[in-house]
């Protein structure tokens, strides 16, 4: 099972890869300020809450993803952490993932018990371009951690990381396209050359989603929400392949982006119904 933790909400952009971030837009469609950061008094210990037969809601053996509408190294987020990895060590039997652009802070924000890593905690690091992963990737290398993975989204140019691949410490790559206003083109030689990198490596690749604005063989496609995840795994570029079966549910009638619609900007004509 796989679940979501996000403990404190809000962000400050912090490189290129942020300039169309999904948490500020869907923020501002609630009409909210996405760079005001608190702490999330309603989900701050989901990993260690019980339900009324005693058990925890978030049973053994599950993924959690961790901080996924703000940053784990945020500064601002440095008083409420402590408890954050306390509940992640108190949680052994679950795994966690962790992705930042804020790779500098990683080791200075690690608990003093660390070593070499928590064995069921993943770090890993978005490097959404050459500039970002030449910054990023180095600094994971050197890191103490049991568990470490890169991920390329917003995908946002050219990446060659196989000099970084080597030596087995980086067990995932993640590619996905960017979405909502602003979403800038993902290029099909992009993926397919990281995706040939990993294989060469043998370490896993996933491609998650072609975003908004793909270009492939000189053109370029539009591609609403509901079809990114399946275009990606038509693809064929998943290492060691997807046996995932591409599904696409029944979309808002108006812009295809939503099982529902929802009121959102996409199509303006949005009459909040439920299909």
């Amino acid at each position: 099972m796989e679940y979501f933790w996000n403990p404190w909400h809000g962000c400050r952009k912090y490189s290129e890869g942020c300039e169309n971030c999904y948490m500020f837009y869907l923020d501002k469609q609630r009409g909210r300020d996405g760079g005001i950061i608190y702490k999330v008094k309603t989900n701050f210990s989901l990993p260690i809450k019980k339900d009324r037969l005693g058990a925890y809601k978030i049973p053994e053996g599950s993924t959690v993803n961790v901080c996924l509408t703000s940053d784990f190294f945020l500064e601002e987020a440095d008083p409420w952490r402590g408890e954050a990895w306390a509940m992640i060590k108190a949680r052994s039997d679950v795994f966690f993932w962790l992705l930042t652009k804020r790779a500098p802070r990683i080791e200075e924000c690690l608990p003093a018990d660390w070593n070499d890593g928590y064995p069921n905690v993943s770090i890993n690091v978005t490097v959404e371009n050459q500039r970002c992963a030449d910054e990023r990737l180095p600094l994971l290398l050197e890191l103490p951690a049991k568990h470490k993975g890169a991920m390329a989204a917003p995908f946002i140019g050219p990446i060659d990381m196989e000099k970084y691949l080597e030596g087995g410490q980086i067990e995932s790559v993640i590619a996905d396209g960017e979405n909502y206003e602003g979403a800038r083109p993902l290029r099909h030689e992009w993926v397919e050359s990281l995706y040939r990198q990993c294989v060469r490596k043998n370490v896993p690749f996933s491609f998650r989603g072609i975003g908004s604005v793909f270009v492939k063989d000189g053109r370029t496609y539009h591609v609403p929400k509901a079809y990114q995840h399946v275009q990606a795994l038509r693809s064929g570029l998943q290492y060691p392949p997807s046996d995932e079966e591409p599904d696409i549910q029944p979309r808002c009638a108006h812009c295809s982006r939503k099982d529902y619609c929802s009121g959102c900007s996409w199509c303006g004509k949005c009459r909040n119904e439920k299909l």
